[in-house]
């Protein structure tokens, strides 16, 4: 395209190539890091900016994976949680780097470890969530290759999408309310009309309420003023506190994680839960509807968050074309559904490409070669899994509140004045954190979609596509009348 068209980003990068040397050696040119309008120094800056606003995962996947019980009140070890994250992140986004050329750094991703970890493991083995991870990675890939993601995109309106991720949110920030202490269930919640309440008995007790809180003011504080890794830097500053005030104040129990220094901050990965994972067990301990509906949610967040992200960060960089296409994007999406498999394999939840990518783009990163430093960094992390496990509960939940408003921001981007595309948002994002469950939340604004088109005399407007997962939520949600009916019960 012509050197004065498209974006400013894209004017800009055009600009650069022609006051930049050309590529002085190999690797300049396997990554085009000349070509883009970038430098080595840039691209490491992006690689290291990146890593610090992402490394909270290695804090927060193996909380929220650790932190559940599977069918048979099994708990995965966080240690070896630390470790499977930690090696996924760093192979993947090496693998992203140099195929996809992009960077995009991947890892377990936020949202998708909560259906993990809230809703798939109550329901089996951790094997065989895990073994739903992979399916639904393969699913994304021959999705790819065959080119039906086109029809699946199509398929979803705009609004819905949007909602789920809002959806989400409010879920993780619920959770992240729930594991600090800040919010409990009423112990009495069966025979009084108030389900949860503030702090363990109505009020915020506890010097680890008090962490938690001063957690959240912290990180929405660094938020607001814009500050890069503004998220890692609360969590390693809460955990410091914590530390020190375990050891000043008489505190009775901190939860999962006791903030101390550990012996040794260096340690041999624990590869322990590597290939562990069924593929197809998850059919016979839940049974084929729930598993294909469960299958259908993760592959629904994973595949609409990783179009937006990929398209968010090419468009932040400079690198879409004339048409708003992505480079290398078959082989993009392609590398991002081996990630979730890899993650599943991993026994570390599905992982996924990174919108805090943005930040390594922001300081300059326009190329895969940043992703090898940001892989490099995460290999190393391998190594500290005793410094990275001594985070408590407390210090690491406000993570999971900002990352929740983070989320929250698209709410502003659905028509609130139309009823047809507001009642099922509205629906989609009510019924998530109500109802504890992300599948009920898509389920609920699909049905609702479908129902309201029909009602409108528009039936037509509705996607096969949807038609058929809608009536596949009908019998998700009426399952145990359909069961007695059919005398399973």
């Amino acid at each position: 395209m012509p050197e004065t068209s498209g974006t400013p980003e894209t004017r800009d990068v055009a600009d650069r190539r022609n006051t930049e040397p050309p590529p002085a050696n190999a690797v300049d040119r396997f990554f085009r890091i000349s070509d883009r309008g970038s430098t080595f120094g840039r691209e490491v800056r992006g690689g290291f900016a990146t890593f610090f606003t992402m490394a909270y995962i290695l804090v927060l996947n193996p909380i929220i994976l650790g932190s559940a019980k599977d069918k048979f009140g099994e708990q995965l070890d966080p240690a070896q949680l630390v470790t499977a994250t930690a090696l996924v992140a760093a192979v993947m986004t090496v693998i992203m780097g140099i195929g996809g050329n992009l960077p995009l750094a991947l890892a377990a991703g936020l949202g998708l470890n909560a259906v993990v970890a809230f809703q798939i493991a109550p329901l089996m083995s951790w094997d065989d969530a895990m073994g739903l991870i992979v399916l639904e990675g393969l699913l994304i890939c021959v999705l790819v290759v065959t080119g039906l993601r086109e029809a699946v995109m199509h398929a979803i309106p705009q609004p819905l999408k949007q909602a789920i991720s809002v959806g989400i949110g409010l879920f993780i920030a619920f959770i992240g309310f729930v594991d600090a202490g800040f919010v409990t269930r009423t112990p009495d919640a069966a025979n009084t009309t108030v389900p949860v309440q503030l702090g363990g008995s109505g009020t915020l007790a506890g010097w680890p309420v008090l962490v938690f809180c001063l957690g959240v003011l912290l990180t929405v504080g660094l938020l607001a003023r814009k500050v890069k890794g503004a998220i890692l830097i609360s969590i390693v500053t809460m955990t410091v506190v914590a530390i020190a005030v375990d050891g000043l104040a008489d505190v009775k129990s901190w939860g999962l994680t006791t903030p101390k220094v550990p012996d040794d901050i260096v340690a041999s990965p624990d590869f322990g839960l590597l290939g562990g994972f069924s593929l197809f067990g998850a059919f016979g301990q839940a049974g084929a509807v729930t598993v294909v509906l469960l299958v259908f949610t993760l592959v629904l967040s994973d595949f609409f968050d990783t179009m937006g992200t990929v398209v968010g960060i090419s468009a932040e960089a400079g690198l879409l074309d004339e048409e708003g296409r992505v480079p290398n994007l078959g082989r993009v999406l392609l590398i991002d559904g081996a990630a979730a498999v890899a993650g599943g394999a991993a026994s570390a939840s599905s992982s996924t490409s990174y919108i805090e990518s943005a930040a390594g783009v922001g300081e300059g990163a326009r190329t895969g070669f940043a992703n090898l430093v940001t892989g490099g960094l995460f290999a190393l992390a391998l190594f500290l899994t005793p410094l990275l496990t001594i985070v408590p509960l407390q210090a690491a939940a406000p993570a999971l509140v900002a990352v929740g408003f983070l989320m929250m921001t698209q709410v502003k981007n659905i028509d609130w004045d139309k009823y047809e595309i507001a009642i099922p948002a509205f629906l989609t994002i009510a019924v998530m954190p109500f109802t504890y469950s992300i599948t009920n939340g898509i389920g609920a604004g699909f049905v609702a979609h479908v129902l309201i088109k029909t009602v409108l005399g528009r039936a037509k407007e509705v996607h096969w596509l949807l038609w058929g997962a809608s009536a596949l939520f009908l019998v998700y949600f009426a399952i145990d009348p359909i069961e007695q009916i059919l005398g399973v019960k």
